[in-house]
């Protein structure tokens, strides 16, 4: 039995991925970006402040690194509250240290529940990013959009309630989004996004909401916690990166994005930090690169573009 001719038929097939979220294009066929001081790569470091309700919500899915083992799961509630109390200040000397700014992505109850800890990351010139309400906070299609909008909202109203700041970015917990997600940013006044991470420079949805790539791949907790390599070993691949970034610039006359992403109850860790702060002190100092917060990044970009 054949197949009637309108099997392949599709309204939004089309070049690249077959929706009208965003026009889809190769990054070296673009126009050249450069940024600020002639830095070949803006190193866009971006620190996940969580807090994981001990009794996790399944629906419409469990956060990547929640809850395992019966409730009440201890182990990995308090290592998890490890990084808030104690492996995020090792991170905010170790920024300190080598002279950088980043973004920190914050759960609402992580600012309710930690005023202090929000203090100093304001204290150090670093940019706060809405990461929903907390990490039962999550979204998918299954989500209805009135309920996904109140989400959206309620997180926003209380990051800016407890931190005095209104978040310009967004990062969904597991980078997940509904089919909606998109627009429901766009209308709650969100310059930019980092959920897709399908390139090396920031791009523009459809509606004119920016996203800026941030890996999953160079993360630590894929790279330390998933596939357990070592410290040393994360900031090795960092480096590799950079360096072919930095050389993928010269030869396309086009400035790049590293992304790292970085988890408090990970890296905070007093067996890796040292890794850590030494990677930033040795890039830092490098001519090719740029450090920024993601607001910094998209807006370079965004004047270019």
């Amino acid at each position: 039995m054949s197949l009637p001719d309108s099997y392949l038929d599709y309204s939004r097939r089309r070049k690249g991925y077959d929706h009208d979220l965003y026009r889809w294009s190769n990054i070296h066929t673009r126009e050249p970006v450069r940024w600020p001081g002639d830095a070949s790569v803006a190193v866009f470091v971006c620190v996940s402040l969580e807090w994981f309700p001990i009794l996790p919500v399944d629906e419409p899915f469990r956060a990547p690194g929640h809850m395992v083992t019966p409730y009440p799961d201890y182990r990995h509630y308090t290592a998890r509250d490890y990084g808030n109390r104690v492996g995020v200040f090792r991170m905010l000397e170790a920024f300190a240290r080598a002279g950088v700014t980043v973004s920190f992505a914050v759960n609402a109850l992580v600012a309710e529940r930690y005023p202090e800890l929000i203090d100093t990351v304001k204290a150090g010139g670093h940019e706060i990013i809405a990461h929903s309400t907390d990490m039962n906070g999550t979204i998918d299609s299954s989500l209805s959009e009135s309920d996904e909008r109140a989400l959206v909202g309620d997180a926003l109203n209380r990051l800016e309630a407890a931190t005095g700041v209104k978040p310009e970015g967004w990062l969904s917990v597991a980078r997940s989004q509904s089919w909606r997600t998109a627009d429901l940013l766009k209308e709650h006044g969100l310059a930019y996004c980092c959920d897709w991470v399908n390139d090396e420079l920031p791009w523009r949805f459809a509606n004119g909401l920016i996203n800026l790539p941030l890996s999953v791949d160079l993360s630590d907790r894929q790279i330390v916690a998933v596939q357990q390599h070592s410290a040393e070993a994360w900031a090795q691949m960092m480096r590799d990166a950079f360096d072919w970034l930095a050389a993928e610039s010269v030869a396309q006359s086009s400035a790049r994005v590293l992304p790292m992403q970085l988890t408090p109850y990970i890296m905070g860790q007093p067996f890796r930090i040292d890794a850590l702060q030494t990677l930033l002190v040795e890039l830092a100092a490098r001519k090719e690169a740029w450090f920024a917060s993601g607001n910094a990044i998209v807006k370079s970009w965004a004047a270019q573009s």
